[in-house]
C-alpha cells in the first residue's frame, strides 16, 4: 500500500488587501502562513484555534473556494490547480456551518441532493432519483421528504440533507467547517455519530474546522493548532490532549469551561502564547 498522503499542503500563504479607511494606505492581512500539512486517507485532521486564527481560509483553499497567494496544494499526488472545478468538486466536497444559509430555500430536498450529480452530468433521470434516495436512507432521512423544502425541515435534518449533497458523488475528501456549531446541543451528537458511521461505511477522509475542543477530540484521529495563521501544533489526538508541547495549546486546553461547581473560570495569561 502507498504511504502518499490523499491530501498535501506545503507552504500556504493566503494575504488580503485591506481598506485602511479615510486617507489612509490599505493594509495587508495575513490569514495563514506558511501552512503545511500530510493527510492520510481515513484520517480524520481536526484544525482547531481562536476565532480569526485562519482555519475557515484553510478550510477554503483545501475545497478550491479561494485560491493561496503562494504555496500549492496536492491531492493523491495530483496538483489542485490542474484539476477542473468539476474534477475537484467530485473528489473533495464541503459541509458548511449553517445547513440553512448553505441550501436553496426554492429547491425541493431530492433536487438539493442531486445537483452535485446533475452538474457532472452522464446519469439518467432514473438513476439519480435511485442515488438520492439511497443517500437519504444513508443519511436518515425519511423519503417522504424528499419533495419538502428546506423551510420545513429542522436544523439537523437540514445538515443531513447538506451531508448527503456532499456525499452523493462519492468524494473522498470531506472538509466539515464547524458542521454542528449551528446546531441545537441535543441534535449535535447525532451529526456527529451520522458523520463517523458514514466515514467508516464510505472510507472517508475528514478535515474537520472547529472551535469545540470536546468535538475534535471525539472525532478527530490528529490535531493541528492555529494561531494567527500559523500552525502551532500538529501532533495525534492523545498526545495534543494529553500532552501537548505548546504553551498555546495548552491555553486552549485550559480555556475550556468546565461543569464543576465552585472551579470559576480559567486564568489566561498573555506571555503564556506569545509567539
Amino acid at each position: 500500500m502507498s504511504d502518499r498522503p490523499l491530501l498535501e499542503a506545503t507552504d500556504l500563504h493566503r494575504t488580503y488587501r485591506v481598506s485602511g479607511g479615510f486617507a489612509r494606505p490599505p493594509r495587508i492581512v495575513h490569514a495563514v502562513r506558511g501552512v503545511s500539512l500530510r493527510v492520510q486517507r481515513g484520517a480524520v485532521l481536526g484544525i482547531v484555534g481562536e476565532s480569526g486564527c485562519g482555519k475557515s481560509t484553510l478550510a477554503r483553499i483545501i475545497t478550491g473556494l479561494e485560491a493561496a497567494t503562494s504555496g500549492s496544494v496536492r491531492f493523491d499526488g495530483a496538483p489542485m490547480e490542474a484539476m477542473s472545478r468539476v474534477e475537484r468538486a467530485g473528489r473533495i466536497q464541503p459541509v458548511f456551518q449553517d445547513p440553512y444559509s448553505s441550501l436553496n430555500p426554492r429547491k425541493t430536498i431530492a433536487a438539493i441532493i442531486s445537483l452535485p450529480l446533475r452538474i457532472r452530468g452522464g446519469a439518467g433521470a432514473a438513476e439519480i432519483d435511485r442515488r438520492v434516495r439511497e443517500m437519504m436512507q444513508l443519511t436518515g432521512l425519511a423519503p417522504r421528504l424528499a419533495d419538502a423544502f428546506p423551510s420545513q425541515l429542522s436544523g439537523g435534518q437540514r445538515q443531513r440533507v447538506a451531508i448527503a449533497r456532499a456525499l452523493i458523488a462519492r468524494p473522498q475528501l470531506v472538509v466539515c467547517d464547524e458542521p454542528t456549531s449551528a446546531l441545537d446541543v441535543s441534535v449535535q451528537s447525532q451529526i456527529l455519530n451520522l458523520l463517523q458511521e458514514l466515514r467508516r461505511e464510505l472510507g472517508l477522509t475528514y478535515v474537520l474546522i472547529s472551535h469545540n475542543l470536546a468535538v475534535v477530540e471525539h472525532m478527530a484521529t490528529e490535531v493541528m493548532v492555529m494561531n494567527r495563521g500559523v500552525v502551532v501544533e500538529h501532533a495525534a489526538t492523545g498526545r495534543i490532549f494529553g500532552s501537548p508541547s505548546s504553551a498555546y495549546t495548552r491555553m486552549l486546553l485550559a480555556s475550556i469551561l468546565t461543569p464543576e461547581p465552585g472551579r470559576g473560570l480559567p486564568e489566561i495569561r498573555d506571555d503564556e502564547f506569545q509567539s
